[in-house]
């Protein structure tokens, strides 16, 4: 499959999943502590990377210690990530955090500057342009009073950015060493979801938080986090699919 279809995958079901993401943090936990969703989100996904090892298996022949560890400490990036990529969203809408979210191919670009000596072309240079105007066009045109809200939600959606983008180079790295892609993506999920409980479960005001909220909720709340998971899943798929096919970096 063409790597830029993948790529409009991703983007598609990021979106959805943002806007899901928004809705369970506005809707169910009213913007407090909407960081505590982790929990059922470290679940779903150690449930998924138990469900990939049963089907497919791990080719430990080409899986080091080091591999092993290095795909796990990926997913670990991928679950702190979530941390300030739950407080953009409760400090602003979907819309605006997914935008800044956009700003990813731009950093991928200057990762691979600074750690590859990787050289800019004019298009590229061109595309680095148009992708960062759309952010500070949302600064800037919000009311002076919101503009402090919007820049903290976009340093919020950067941090997640950077974070999840060294996951995901590692990801790549290992793939090209000759990991069998299905084995790579099981390792990162489990260190995922494994990441996503731990959090949670160390960190008693969002542990009650999720509790309260699933109480209150009567179970209600677990339809629009499994559609979140879900669509999740499929971009992480796409997405790093994308990555090994044209690595960003």
């Amino acid at each position: 499959m063409n790597w830029m279809i993948l790529v409009a995958i991703a983007v598609i079901f990021d979106s959805l999943r943002i806007f899901i993401d928004n809705y369970v943090s506005d809707v169910y936990f009213k913007g407090k502590y909407a960081v505590a969703q982790k929990l059922f989100l470290g679940y779903f996904f150690t449930i998924a990377s138990i469900i990939l090892f049963i089907i497919f298996g791990l080719d430990f022949s080409t899986i080091s210690i080091t591999a092993f560890v290095l795909l796990f400490i990926a997913g670990l990036c991928s679950a702190i990530a979530g941390i300030p990529y739950y407080r953009a969203l409760e400090i602003d809408d979907s819309t605006n955090v997914g935008i800044f979210i956009q700003l990813s191919p731009v950093l991928y670009l200057i990762f691979g500057w600074f750690l590859l000596g990787d050289s800019f072309s004019p298009m590229q240079i061109i595309a680095f342009l148009i992708v960062l105007s759309a952010p500070l066009l949302v600064i800037v045109s919000a009311r002076k009073n919101s503009r402090k809200i919007r820049l903290r939600a976009m340093l919020y959606a950067l941090t997640y950015v950077v974070i999840d983008i060294i996951g995901n180079i590692i990801f790549v790295k290992e793939t090209d060493l000759g990991i069998n892609f299905v084995n790579g993506i099981t390792l990162v999920l489990l260190g995922k979801g494994i990441g996503n409980i731990v959090i949670v479960r160390c960190i008693p005001k969002w542990r009650r938080r999720y509790n309260f909220v699933k109480k209150e909720s009567k179970g209600k709340l677990f339809r629009p986090l499994f559609c979140g998971c879900l669509s999740g899943l499929i971009k992480d798929f796409s997405y790093r699919g994308a990555l090994v096919a044209a690595p960003a970096v």
